[in-house]
């Protein structure tokens, strides 16, 4: 599609802020308003149609696809999007370790440990550690104390959450992401533990390393667009 528009502006708008082209207002891809609660997630947002050149590039409107899931998905139904986020708990990358007596389980407690412990005294829940792939359920209790903590999230912080959870593999890498001041890039390197433990010991693979940017920077991305959404 090519650009058919040529001013970008914010203005305030019923319920928070607003992109306008030529002085129009968007509507989502469901068609309702486009209102975001804040300023500077409308700016964020309208840097994203000011970047675009002569043909619109949908790929780069990740936070107006953020805000439009928060707007059209979770904002109706957000029970059944923390259904949906939830089972990230149940697998969580965290939690699931090598053999005790294999080198790579070591790194594992190394790096994964301090966030684990973290998140349990910061939730008031115990994860149970696994080794080796075959499924353990985490507990009734866990999972419950998690839904709450959910339900706490309005709908961008909800449409955050799916993104950074579902790119970590890991729940409890994808709350911690959206915590003020968060050090994604630890993070990031949390989540992706094992396939650089295999690019040590094999070497790096270039097509890899490509997707693991791409992803880190959707990773990040999301994390962005969950601290403008409350600024």
């Amino acid at each position: 599609m090519k650009r058919f528009y040529k001013d970008v502006t914010v203005e305030a708008a019923e319920g928070g802020f607003g992109v306008r082209l030529d002085g129009r207002a968007i509507r989502t891809v469901g068609g309702r308003p486009q209102v975001v609660p804040s300023h500077a997630l409308a700016e964020a947002m309208a840097a994203e149609w000011a970047a675009q050149g002569e043909e619109i590039d949908p790929a780069l409107f990740l936070y107006r696809d953020m805000a439009d899931y928060a707007i059209d998905v979770v904002a109706g139904d957000p029970a059944s999007v923390i259904g949906e986020i939830l089972p990230y708990a149940e697998t969580d990358t965290l939690c699931y370790r090598a053999e005790p007596d294999e080198a790579f389980a070591a790194r594992q407690r190394m790096m994964w440990e301090p966030l684990l412990a973290k998140a349990e005294a910061r939730l008031g829940a115990k994860f149970v550690r696994v080794s080796g792939v075959i499924h353990k359920p985490q507990p009734p209790e866990t999972l419950a104390r998690l839904r709450e903590e959910l339900e706490t999230l309005d709908a961008f912080a909800l449409a955050a959450l799916r993104n950074t959870a579902s790119l970590a593999a890991s729940l409890i890498l994808g709350l911690a992401a959206l915590e003020p001041q968060a050090d994604l890039d630890a993070l990031w390197d949390a989540a992706n533990l094992e396939e650089d433990w295999q690019a040590e010991l094999w070497g790096k693979d270039a097509e890899a390393m490509e997707r693991r940017e791409r992803r880190s920077a959707a990773f990040a991305a999301a994390a962005r667009f969950a601290g403008l959404a409350r600024a």
